[in-house]
C-alpha cells in the first residue's frame, strides 16, 4: 500500500503554494456540525412557511438518550484525535532525528573522501621519493661506489675527509628520514580514515534503528486511525439520528429542498495545471528520457498517493517499481541535499512536514524533471518550481534527493 500524506487526508486539488492548510481528519466533526446547522436553518424556514412560531425551535426535539450518546461519542472522537496528534508529533521528532543522522552521514562521507585524497597524495609523494632513492642506489651500484670513493679520495686533508664522509652520511640519512616522515603521515591518515569509516558505520546503524522506530510509530498511527474512523462513523450516525429527530416535524417538501441545496454545495476544484511538456532538457541518457516521458504520461493514481505515482512512473519507464511510502523513499534513497548533484530522474522527498497530520507521518515525494522543476502527484499531476517545493515542504526536515532503488539513470541507455 502506498501513501504520500496518509490514506485519510484531504482530497481537494489544492495548490501547494497557495498557503491554505488542507483540512484535518477531525473535519468530519466540523462538517457534520455545519450540516446540522444548515438543517436547523432549513427547519426554521419550514416552520415559517407553515406559520409555526420560530420559538418552537428553542427546545430540540431529539431525545435525551440520543444527545447523551452523541456527547460521549464526540468526547471519544476528540480523545482519539488528540492521541493521533500526539503520535504524529512523536513521529515528527523521530523524523528530525533521522534527518540529523543523514546529515552527519553525508558530512562523514565527505570527510572520508577528503582523507582518501590526502592519502593518495602522500602515496604519490612516497613513491616519488622512493624512486629518487632507488635511482641513487642503482647508480651507486653501477659505479660500484666510485663516486663516493672519489669524493673521499679527493679530500685535501684529514679534516676535509671527515667533512666529506659526514656529508655522504647526512645525505643518505636525509633520504631515509624523508621517506620515514611520509610513511608516518600515511599511517596517520589511514588511522583517521579508519576512524571515520567506523563513525559512518555507527551512524548507519543509528539510521536503521531510527527507521525501525519510525515504522513502529507508523503502525501506532494506523491503529489509532482505525479507532478514529470508527469513532467518526459513530459520531456521524448519532448526529444523523439527532437531526432526523429534530427534523421529523418539518414539511417534506422543505426538507427535500434543503437536501437538494446540500447536494449542490460542493465546491468545484480548480483545473489541473498542464503537464509541462517541452522542458528543453538536453543531453539526457536514454533512461532519463524514458522517466521524463513517463512523468508526462502517467496519470494521478488518486489523492494522497504521491509515492504510488512515483512508483508507477518508474514502472512505466521500464525500470521496475519503487516500494514504500514517501518517507521510506526518503530514508532509503535520498542521500544528498546538494543542488549541484540533482539530476533529471532523481526522486525528491521529505519524510515529514507540518501542513497536515498525515503529512507529518508520511511526508511527500516527487520527481526532478530538469530546469529547476519537480513533477508530483497532489490529487492531480502538478509541475512545481524546485525552490517553491523546498520552501513549502522543507519546514521540518531537509529536502533530499537521490536515485530510486540506487540506479544511476544518467549512466543507463
Amino acid at each position: 500500500m502506498f501513501h504520500c500524506i496518509g490514506p485519510k487526508s484531504w482530497t481537494g486539488r489544492q495548490h501547494p503554494e497557495s498557503g491554505n492548510t488542507p483540512p484535518r481528519v477531525t473535519s468530519v466533526k466540523s462538517i457534520t456540525r455545519r450540516s446540522a446547522m444548515r438543517a436547523l436553518v432549513g427547519l426554521t424556514a419550514s416552520a415559517l412557511l407553515l406559520g409555526s412560531p420560530v420559538q418552537a425551535l428553542a427546545e430540540p426535539s431529539a431525545s435525551k438518550e440520543t444527545l447523551d450518546k452523541l456527547g460521549d461519542a464526540e468526547s471519544q472522537l476528540a480523545s482519539v484525535q488528540a492521541k493521533l496528534d500526539e503520535i504524529a508529533a512523536h513521529y515528527q521528532q523521530l523524523a528530525k532525528a533521522q534527518d540529523e543522522t543523514l546529515s552527519q552521514i553525508e558530512q562523514t562521507q565527505a570527510e572520508i573522501e577528503s582523507k582518501q585524497a590526502e592519502i593518495e597524495s602522500k602515496q604519490a609523494e612516497l613513491k616519488a621519493k622512493r624512486a629518487v632513492l632507488s635511482e641513487r642506489v642503482s647508480a651507486s651500484y653501477k659505479t660500484r661506489g666510485n663516486d663516493a670513493l672519489a669524493l673521499l679520495l679527493s679530500s685535501a686533508s684529514f679534516e676535509d675527509l671527515i667533512s666529506n664522509a659526514y656529508y655522504l652520511d647526512a645525505m643518505n640519512q636525509r633520504d631515509h628520514d624523508a621517506i620515514a616522515e611520509v610513511q608516518k603521515i600515511e599511517r596517520e591518515l589511514d588511522r583517521e580514515k579508519s576512524e571515520l569509516e567506523g563513525k559512518k558505520s555507527e551512524l548507519e546503524d543509528l539510521r536503521d534503528k531510527q527507521a525501525q522506530q519510525l515504522a513502529a510509530a507508523q503502525a501506532d498511527q494506523a491503529q489509532v486511525q482505525t479507532v478514529l474512523d470508527s469513532a467518526s462513523a459513530e459520531v456521524k450516525d448519532l448526529m444523523a439520528q439527532r437531526d432526523a429527530e429534530i427534523m421529523a416535524a418539518a414539511q417534506a417538501e422543505a426538507e427535500k429542498k434543503r437536501l437538494d441545496a446540500l447536494a449542490h454545495a460542493n465546491v468545484t476544484p480548480p483545473p489541473a495545471p498542464t503537464g509541462g511538456a517541452g522542458q528543453g532538457v538536453d543531453g539526457l541518457s536514454g533512461a532519463q528520457s524514458r522517466v521524463l516521458n513517463s512523468c508526462n504520461s502517467t496519470p494521478c493514481p488518486g489523492a494522497s498517493l504521491c509515492a504510488a505515482w512515483v512508483s508507477n512512473v518508474f514502472q512505466n519507464a521500464g525500470l521496475g517499481s519503487v516500494s514504500g511510502n514517501a518517507n521510506d523513499m526518503y530514508s532509503r534513497w535520498c542521500t544528498s541535499s546538494n543542488k549541484d548533484s540533482l539530476k533529471v530522474g532523481m526522486i525528491v522527498a521529505v519524510s515529514t512536514y507540518t501542513k497536515t497530520t498525515a503529512g507529518r507521518t508520511y511526508g511527500h515525494v516527487g520527481i526532478y524533471v530538469g530546469n529547476n522543476q519537480i513533477m508530483e502527484s497532489i490529487g492531480y499531476i502538478h509541475l512545481n518550481d524546485l525552490n517553491s517545493w523546498i520552501a513549502y515542504y522543507g519546514d521540518t526536515v531537509t529536502p533530499r534527493w537521490g536515485w530510486a532503488n540506487g540506479i544511476d539513470l544518467s549512466t543507463r541507455g
